[in-house]
Formats: C-alpha cells, structure tokens, sequence
C-alpha cells in the first residue's frame, strides 16, 4: 500500500473542488480506515462546502454516501464484529457521542453532537477515510458499492420516513418529489404495500413515476390543486415531502387524511405556509424526519436486496468530483451523482 492517498477538497467556503494528496492516517481506538470504493454526492454536502453550518474546518472532504472496505482495524474494532475486507457503508449518521440524553434514551440519529462525515471527520470524496465503529453497516454481497452510497443517506431517510409514519399497508401514500430522494421514496412505498402517488412537476415524469412503482402520479403543474388532487384519491395517509420547496409541501397538507401525517425530509430554509386550523380540525400531524442509524442503513439495504430497489445513478471518478457536485447543484443529475475511486 501507498503511504498516500488522494482527496477531493474545498480549500474554502464556497470554493471549486481540487484532487490533493494526505498521509495515509492510522485509525484511532475504536475506528477502522475504510478504502473507499464509491460515494454519492447529496444536496447536504453544500452545508459544509458553503460553510452553511458551524465549525466546518477548511479544506473540507465532504461525503458522507460512502461504501467501501475495511482496511485496518483501530483498537477495540476486531471486538465489535468487524474484520478487515467486510464491505460498508457509512452514512450521514457517522457516529454518536453515547453520552448526551437523546443517546441515553437510545436516539442516536438526533445526538447531540452527532458526528457526519465531511463535518465531524474527513468524509468519503476521497480513497479513504477513517470512521467510529459504530458508523459502520455491512453491504449486502448482492448490492454494489456504488448503489450502497446512496442507501446510506438518500436511501435509509426515505426508508425510514415511511416505515415510521402513520401508513400502514394498503393506505394511500405520496411521495412528493421525483429526485435523489424521491425516486427512492417512490420504490419503497410501493414495495412496503402502500398504494403510491408521486407528484412532481410536468406531465413528462407520469412514465418515471409508474416505471418506479407508483400507482397514480400527480403533475403539480397541471392546473388541479395538489391536495385537491390527493382528495380525488380517498386523500393521504402519509405525504413523504422530499422536494426542497416549502411552496410545494405546503400545498399537500390540505389533502391529508384526518390524521394524516406530512413527514418533512426536504430541505428548505423558506418558512412553511400551514395554518393552525388546517392542522386542528382534523387532527393532522408535521414531522421532520432525520436520516436513520447504522442499522437503519443496514435494514435499508436488505430491504432493497429483497424487493430489487436500486437508486439510478451517474457514475463519475474522483478525479471529476468539481465537474459531479456542479452537476448535482443544477438539478441534471439522474438522479444521483456517484463518485468513484477505481
């Protein structure tokens, strides 16, 4: 092995990406170096490009969609189960501190001082990263490094949304948004037995939309109300808002069930425009969903192993990573961008 390896790093807020070669880093007690084999590109990942969050150190190595191979295990690792050359993922939940009171009460996603890749610790746009044991899910062998990136962030948030909302099998169920997220969303829902509505903008999604399993599909832009729409459908028992509009979640609520529930995954810094009222007389409920622990990740790919759900990706090297973050950035991707080392 090489006593380097390349990054691809932002040398300030708000700057272009550039290839630079590190140290090859040793892991720490409790930790494992992971050669990196794929990692997505998420919207997120402008957080800590911009700085949009506090203390991101420049230069920065974001990802946090990574799967790779263990490669040396630090102090304490072996005795968790893990060897090295096991396949895993890594994902937005990069490891919690154990001791504050969301991680006392077993809720570890929402720790207090979470630790995510690019943020915490030098993320996964690069051909290793070292990462806490308990970041770490396996790879199911039927499932390819460049398709378990995403599951760790895209895939387990949407996952989780809708195994945690109020749907149960048989409901009706949309997912709002056809991108990075929602094109996942629209495959579990179906595969989790919910009668499944996807609502994007333009006609030209209805054949997406039915290709990925939905049931019904909703053009936002065709001139019915959305949630007037949903309520020709018997109305929603669940709306999965993954598209970073306040507008257009805004515009479900109003074709929820009475106690319907909008579970909010979508992020938007616009205020949304819900009333009171809309949510008292019939009971209805708003949640944010974060994204889902290691075992969440790992649920998230045996689940996609069972029922053949794969994310659609663009597969770009390394070396390319400015190139593949502009194009996630535009809105061009279809519908995840994939950075690769090989």
């Amino acid at each position: 092995m090489t006593s380097t390896y390349r990054v691809a790093q932002v040398p300030a807020a708000g700057g272009s990406f550039e290839i630079a070669e590190r140290e090859v880093p040793e892991p720490g007690p409790g930790q494992v170096r992971i050669a990196v084999e794929a990692c997505g590109i998420c919207h997120s990942d402008v957080l800590f490009v911009d700085a949009a969050v506090p203390g991101v150190r420049f230069p920065v190595v974001p990802g946090h969609e990574i799967a790779g191979r263990i490669e040396q295990l630090g102090e304490g690792a072996a005795d968790r189960g893990w060897q090295v050359g096991d396949r895993v993922a890594v994902g937005w939940f990069g490891g919690s501190c154990g001791h504050c009171e969301p991680c006392r009460r077993g809720d570890f996603i929402v720790c207090d001082y979470l630790k995510v890749p690019g943020w915490a610790y030098d993320g996964g746009f690069a051909e290793r990263t070292v990462a806490p044991v308990d970041a770490l899910a396996k790879i199911p062998d039927a499932l390819a490094a460049s398709d378990a990136g995403p599951m760790a962030c895209a895939g387990v948030t949407v996952f989780n949304g809708l195994r945690r909302s109020a749907a149960r099998p048989g409901d009706l169920v949309a997912v709002l948004g056809i991108g990075g997220l929602g094109h996942l969303g629209v495959q579990y829902a179906a595969a989790m037995g919910f009668e499944t509505v996807a609502i994007a903008r333009g006609a030209d999604k209805a054949g997406l939309a039915k290709q990925l399993g939905a049931h019904h599909y909703v053009d936002s832009t065709a001139g019915t109300p959305v949630a007037e729409a949903l309520g020709a459908l018997g109305g929603a028992k669940a709306v999965l808002a993954t598209a970073g509009s306040s507008e257009a979640i805004t515009a479900t609520v109003d074709g929820l069930t009475p106690r319907g529930e909008l579970v909010v995954i979508g992020a938007a810094p616009e205020p949304m425009g819900i009333s009171p009222v809309q949510l008292l007389m019939k009971g209805k409920v708003v949640r944010g969903h974060p994204s889902g622990t290691s075992q969440d990740v790992q649920d998230t790919m045996d689940f996609s192993v069972l029922h053949g759900i794969r994310p659609m990706t663009e597969t770009v090297p390394l070396e390319r990573a400015d190139e593949a973050y502009r194009r996630m950035l535009s809105g061009a991707a279809r519908f995840r961008m994939v950075l690769t080392t090989g």
